[in-house]
């Protein structure tokens, strides 16, 4: 981390943006600072584009005379209820608020909020290393105003509060998420104080929305390594309030001197494996489900020792229930984690058998487009300590990938679809939507997945009539 004097501040600050609201405060006579985040972040040397400015007085009134300044290349926003405004202009965006001071209800995070002082507004920050304020105003211009001595904390790599952490996040129960997302993007260690406040408030996450929950743990869960932050809130308890299905991972048990892996520790690892190949938020999240029904599934034969039968149509069927309580989307997002993680066991089980064409085919046709995702997935979960049992499937996956190239370069789509479909079918037989239709199509589409006859009308339509004439069916007549 760079330590910078208040001359080389003002000199990062050189730009016509932070003149322009110094000039704009002065006029009006009142204490301006660029504030939080954009100030971590110049120590930090990390990008960043929004810029927080507190007045001490009325940001409503710098905002609007720094936008008469910048004229029409400028846009203003306004948020009288709040106290605060916005001036936008191309992609930057400067926040305004006067500095204030706040006082919380038990059963809210939402504050009573009063006109402050610079002091004020600081002690009400999440974390010292966001309390850092630089002023703006000419006769002060780039000095750091640090009064938590939150500069250490970045130079040590502490998240801590800057007041008692007990009365911070009682106060606002989602910066206790705020904290571990910090530690977890920055490579933090939070502060033991501020850690142990995390275990004795965990509860108090029950008044935060689930859109607020999940907004921060999708932070969490896009980081470069996002089992270090699902680590942290498991083992400070935070985890257990809006995922209980993932804690209850953590468990292994042992009969006849055999024992099962444990789960939870399997799934973090899954879930960096496919960080670590580029994945994207719901694939990360078909990480982090795919052995969420193993629990409910696991039992105990006396002859193979631990099983998981069907933990993958278990698991797939717990998804829309936990989107729902965490406020995902309940569409097409939901539906593609639901369906890796019903089908993430089928090409393990290729890859630990013979790899044959038929299975291969199958494969890419409930699969689909997601196929590449469903191997990046399964070749993720291979985490064995076996070294040959892990160069076995990785072999094999290397099979599969070139067998479903093959398959996509000559137009699957077209290839695993039968050409004659239910409507033609059902025309044909004279028939209503009923099993003998499903029988009739199923019987084509394990032909044409099995690679028994060519996809062609003709084969296809010998092959329907042999069918429809064992199920006593015959052609309809047209009047």
């Amino acid at each position: 981390m760079v330590l910078y004097s208040d001359a080389q501040l003002a000199e990062i600050l050189d730009k016509d943006i932070f003149h322009l609201i110094s000039d704009s405060a002065d006029e009006l006579g009142v204490e301006c600072y660029v504030v939080g985040g954009f100030v971590r972040d110049i120590f930090l040397e990390r990008p960043s584009k929004d810029i927080d400015v507190v007045v001490v007085g009325s940001g409503i009134d710098v905002a609007s005379r720094l936008k008469e300044k910048l004229g029409r290349k400028a846009h203003l926003s306004v948020f009288r209820n709040f106290g605060t405004a916005q001036v936008k202009m191309g992609k930057m965006e400067v926040e305004f608020v006067g500095a204030r001071r706040e006082s919380y209800s038990h059963d809210s995070r939402k504050p009573i909020v009063e006109d402050g002082t610079l002091e004020d507004d600081q002690n009400r920050r999440d974390f010292t290393i966001n309390a850092l304020a630089i002023c703006l105003n000419k006769s002060r211009f780039g000095e750091l105003v640090d009064p938590f001595e939150g500069l250490y904390d970045m130079e040590d790599g502490i998240i801590r509060t800057p007041l008692d952490p007990d009365i911070t996040f009682s106060d606002d129960p989602l910066r206790m998420l705020r904290a571990v997302r910090f530690s977890a993007q920055l490579k933090f260690d939070i502060e033991r104080e501020t850690r142990d406040a995390l275990t004795r408030n965990a509860n108090r996450l029950q008044i935060i929305s689930g859109e607020r929950i999940q907004e921060e743990f999708n932070k969490i869960m896009m980081t470069d390594q996002p089992s270090r932050g699902i680590y942290e809130l498991y083992d400070t308890g935070l985890l257990y309030q809006f995922l209980p299905e993932l804690c209850s991972l953590d468990i292994v048990e042992t009969r006849n001197g055999r024992a099962h892996k444990n789960n939870f520790y399997h799934t973090l690892e899954v879930l960096d494996n496919v960080a670590a190949r580029g994945a994207g938020l719901w694939l990360r999240w078909a990480a982090l489900m795919h052995d969420i029904g193993k629990p409910k599934s696991k039992r105990w034969d006396p002859l193979v020792g631990w099983t998981f039968h069907n933990h993958n149509f278990l698991g797939a069927k717990l998804v829309p229930a936990i989107f729902r309580r965490m406020k995902l989307p309940l569409d097409a997002k939901m539906k593609y984690v639901q369906k890796l993680v019903d089908l993430h066991m089928r090409p393990i089980v290729i890859a630990d058998e013979v790899v044959t064409d038929s299975a291969v085919r199958r494969l890419l046709n409930d699969a689909g487009d997601d196929i590449d995702d469903l191997m990046t997935l399964c070749e993720a979960d291979i985490t064995s300590k076996n070294e040959v049992r892990k160069a076995h499937f990785r072999e094999n996956f290397r099979m599969v990938r070139e067998k479903l190239a093959d398959l996509k370069e000559k137009d699957y789509k077209r290839l695993l679809q039968p050409v004659i479909d239910g409507n033609e079918i059902m025309e044909m037989f004279g028939l209503k939507p009923s099993p003998e239709v499903g029988a009739l199509k199923q019987c084509l589409k394990d032909a044409v997945l099995d690679n028994k006859v060519p996809n062609e009308r003709e084969p296809l339509m010998e092959l329907l009539m042999q069918k429809a004439a064992q199920m006593g069916l015959s052609i309809a007549t047209k009047d």
